[in-house]
């Protein structure tokens, strides 16, 4: 059993076409409805709509099919633990009901404060000429500190890092200073609307009063209301790791360890509480051990995003950028492995869904694609190169798993239960 290729599809706008992800070889789409502003309800005629957008070309040679939503957004309401998130809430519920009448069974969410993703590059140049994402602390720093001039920021940093930034922010041509804050200020992908650093502070202000312990307790009452309606709907939630995996700009972040995963998952006991296994966010961190993870949290990961990021030193969590897919600090051998034996237990018990939704996720601007604007990691060659190692390593593991099998004695392959 295969992981099921797809690729993200930012719908009629993405410069990357169905036909392109098609030609890839996936036969999994990744979408959303990024048109309905959060907090609504998806209507049934909507969601019908790009299920049919995304089959319009299929035919008896290949076809594809809207696999998995990403993202059905949670509202700002649900993440501040105010009294109207209880409304928002029940448009959720209804959204995943009517998700799954028409056949969409995994939803991807996030519970990140404001922010999605966060990087102060997007256009870091590799050796080969490639381009790739990038955060460096220092950065995030200067914007912080110095553009944005966030109250009480200097808590945030050490002193040393405070000097710095103010060092690097005088040196900086306003062009830079443009950049970098239009960088941090971007919109979410798939959405053409950014951040004023106005709008952006009074977001900022609304949290002064929600920590660590708030967020976790607003989060785990959303999933103790959602989850069962989705287990009973036959819809997986799965719950997209923090990236970059730290408290940025004094907003707490819940998702970003192992720790934080089995708090969650415990926080309400069923298979439809789930996880995007999201090996770039969570690879960040040197702490988090991605096969084992794998085998501890498998029959609840329900949807796989693999890429792999670089650290510059092996313990600084902070500066680091998007490694092509196969290097960097993510182990992808041991991981593709780990996912490989976690669907053969799935079909082996019956319990799941044996073909887990994976794409590649982002991907280096590279070949034609650096003369093209695309959605910032979203380009297609790279993604496409992402995805044609990734296939060759799965099926260089499947196959070396099923030699080892044939090659056992007759007695042990005949009592697979005692291997």
């Amino acid at each position: 059993m295969r992981m099921l290729q797809t690729m993200r599809w930012f719908g009629p706008s993405d410069p990357v076409s169905l036909m392109d992800i098609r030609q890839a070889g996936c036969t999994g789409v990744v979408t959303a409805l990024h048109q309905i502003p959060v907090g609504d309800v998806w209507p049934v005629a909507a969601i019908q709509e790009r299920i049919q957008l995304v089959e319009a070309q299929n035919d008896r040679y290949s076809s594809l099919h809207w696999a998995v939503v990403e993202s059905l957004p949670v509202h700002e309401a649900i993440k501040k633990g105010l009294p109207e998130r209880a409304a928002y809430i029940e448009t959720y519920k209804q959204s995943i009901r009517n998700l799954a009448s028409c056949g969409i069974k995994t939803i991807c969410y996030n519970f990140m404060p404001v922010l999605d993703w966060s990087r102060t590059n997007l256009s870091y140049e590799m050796p080969d000429g490639s381009r790739a994402l990038r955060f460096v602390l220092q950065d995030f720093a200067v914007f912080d500190l110095c553009i944005l001039k966030r109250p009480g920021a200097e808590a945030d940093y050490t002193p040393a890092l405070v000097q710095s930034a103010w060092d690097a922010f005088a040196a900086m041509s306003p062009e830079r200073i443009q950049e970098l804050s239009d960088i941090v200020l971007l919109g979410l992908p798939g959405s053409e609307e950014a951040f004023t650093l106005e709008t952006f502070q009074d977001l900022l202000n609304d949290y002064q009063h929600i920590g660590d312990a708030e967020l976790r307790t607003n989060l785990y009452h959303f999933i103790r209301e959602v989850a069962p309606v989705a287990q009973e709907a036959g819809v997986n939630l799965c719950i997209h790791p923090d990236d970059p995996p730290r408290p940025l700009l004094g907003l707490p972040r819940v998702v970003s360890s192992e720790a934080d995963l089995a708090q969650l998952m415990a926080a309400c006991d069923v298979t439809a509480n789930g996880i995007t296994f999201c090996t770039g966010s969570l690879g960040i961190r040197p702490d988090n051990d991605l096969p084992g993870m794998i085998q501890r949290f498998g029959h609840r990961i329900h949807f796989i995003h693999l890429r792999a990021t670089k650290r510059d030193q092996p313990d600084e969590v902070w500066n680091f950028h998007e490694a092509d897919h196969l290097e960097g600090d993510v182990d992808m051998y041991a991981v593709v492995k780990a996912i490989v034996l976690e669907q053969q237990r799935r079909a082996k018990s019956g319990i799941g869904e044996p073909s887990i939704p994976m794409r590649p996720d982002h991907g280096h601007q590279m070949l034609d694609d650096l003369h093209k604007k695309t959605y910032p990691g979203y380009s297609a060659i790279g993604r496409l190169r992402g995805l044609a190692e990734l296939r060759g390593l799965e099926l260089g593991i499947v196959r070396s798993l099923a030699e080892q099998v044939t090659a056992l004695p007759p007695l042990l392959i005949q009592q697979p239960d005692e291997l």
